[in-house]
């Protein structure tokens, strides 16, 4: 009897239930490979944006492995989900272009930049033990949150072009064509056509082939003299240097360089841009999850996502310690998908993502050789992505929906600020509400953001007019 007993007792499941799943270990480890390869490009992307502050490049490299694969481990092990994380698109562009260059803020302002970071991290774990994301979701309207995606898609796409010289600043007309005599732009043109037939033929990793395949024609014109290195003028070499090579480049110039004492004087700005980071990985990463689980029918019967928190709590997680390592806001990848279409669905997908991203650091010199040119593709079709938002943004209905997401959309890439954009965008939206009488759509949330963005306008004029 003992032993009937005993024989009918169900199986024990494994740390991540595979059986129960649907899947088996062969299938995770060729999810978490796609998934890896489908958003390896932000290895290459990133040191190469934020070096455009002034911080290391290989140090920068170094954290943003690092903050990927710690991050991708938590939502392994603790949320059991498929998703892997990385620094996000969007989110390192504010970081560099709209905080470091765009705010004046000297030779700091990438520590400051940083520091922003470290809070957001810090806030979100609040939010996160609390449940409060959720409820910060739900109370900003929809229309504008689509916007604020499109308006980002075409930020990125502008720097794209700018970092490859497919288009200069003019002073007349402000932009126009740059040289299309110039290896940078032809290079990233091509790119970024082999890049659209990738992805219409639905090869994995299609965005890292296409970086990769530019960067080497890069190579091949560098050694035919057309691509000349002018590293006064910042052009600089594609062929990767091993010289003084250590499989580990130090991360000292970037491990715990924060600047808290920004926040004193200039506590108003310093919440803005707290804000901007807040609200841009608060969506991409709970639309990212959500989108995500239902292509791998993670969701429950009622259409919620089980263990959402331990799922949030791993991008907040994963953004403090990017900060403290030196590198932008960490956030879920939609590239995760990519392994979800092969059949991963569970932590062991993302925990093999993570192996991986700590395998690609001695390969450093490779990924930090890629210049602009061969990542402009990547951030253009990134933004391409981001910008079909706009087909689920209505303009034909309220005025208020319509002229808040407008000016979320175009402000962004116009003012070269996702926060100018954000800021337009919702402050427009609550006052256009009270103006036509419909003050009860407006949330406590959005009254909270309104009255801060107009704290924000005021000191810009105080700051002006002194």
């Amino acid at each position: 009897m003992a032993g009937n007993k005993n024989s009918s007792a169900p199986a024990k499941k494994d740390f991540f239930d595979l059986a129960g799943h649907g899947t088996n270990v062969k299938t995770e480890i060729i999810a978490g490979i796609t998934t890896f390869l489908a958003m390896a490009y932000i290895l290459a992307v990133n040191p190469s944006m934020l070096a455009a502050t002034g911080m290391d490049q290989n140090a920068v490299f170094v954290a943003t492995a690092l903050s990927a694969a710690l991050a991708t481990f938590i939502m392994g092990f603790l949320a059991n989900y498929p998703v892997a994380l990385a620094s996000g698109m969007g989110l390192n562009a504010y970081f560099t272009y709209s905080v470091c260059l765009g705010m004046g803020l000297g030779d700091n302002a990438w520590k400051i930049a940083l520091t922003a970071v470290l809070v957001e991290g810090l806030v979100f774990i609040v939010l996160s033990a609390f449940k409060f994301r959720e409820k910060i979701v739900n109370g900003i309207p929809e229309n504008l949150k689509y916007a604020i995606t499109a308006g980002i898609g075409l930020f990125i796409t502008l720097i794209g072009c700018k970092g490859a010289g497919i288009v200069v600043s003019e002073p007349s007309t402000l932009v126009e064509l740059g040289d299309f005599a110039s290896p940078t732009v032809v290079l990233a043109l091509i790119g970024l056509i082999i890049l659209a037939a990738l992805h219409h033929f639905r090869v994995k990793g299609a965005i890292l082939i296409s970086i990769l395949v530019t960067w080497v024609l890069g190579i091949f014109a560098e050694l035919g003299g057309w691509y000349v290195v002018d590293v006064e003028n910042s052009v600089f070499s594609n062929i990767p240097s091993f010289a003084n090579y250590t499989p580990f480049p130090s991360i000292a110039s970037t491990f715990m360089q924060f600047d808290f004492g920004f926040v004193g004087t200039n506590f108003i700005d310093f919440l803005v841009v707290v804000f901007a980071f807040l609200f841009v990985d608060l969506f991409d990463t709970v639309g990212t999850l959500v989108g995500v689980a239902s292509k791998g029918n993670l969701l429950d019967k009622d259409g919620k996502l089980p263990r959402v928190g331990r799922a949030l709590m791993a991008d907040a997680i994963g953004t403090v310690a990017g900060a403290c390592l030196g590198t932008s806001t960490v956030t879920s990848y939609v590239e995760s998908s990519a392994g979800v279409s092969e059949g991963g669905r569970t932590g062991l997908t993302a925990v093999v993502a993570g192996v991986l991203f700590l395998i690609a650091i001695p390969l450093y010199p490779i990924f930090t050789a890629i210049q602009g040119f061969a990542t402009a593709p990547a951030l253009i079709f990134v933004g391409l992505l981001m910008m079909s938002s706009v087909l689920k943004v209505k303009f034909d209905g309220d005025i208020a929906d319509a002229v808040g997401a407008f000016l979320a959309i175009f402000m962004m890439p116009f003012t070269y600020s996702i926060a100018n954009g954000i800021m337009f965008g919702m402050l427009a939206w609550v006052i256009l509400k009270l103006l036509t009488g419909k003050a009860k759509d407006i949330s406590p949330i959005m009254y909270g953001i309104g009255i801060l963005f107009v704290i924000r306008i005021v000191t810009l004029i105080l700051h002006v007019a002194g």
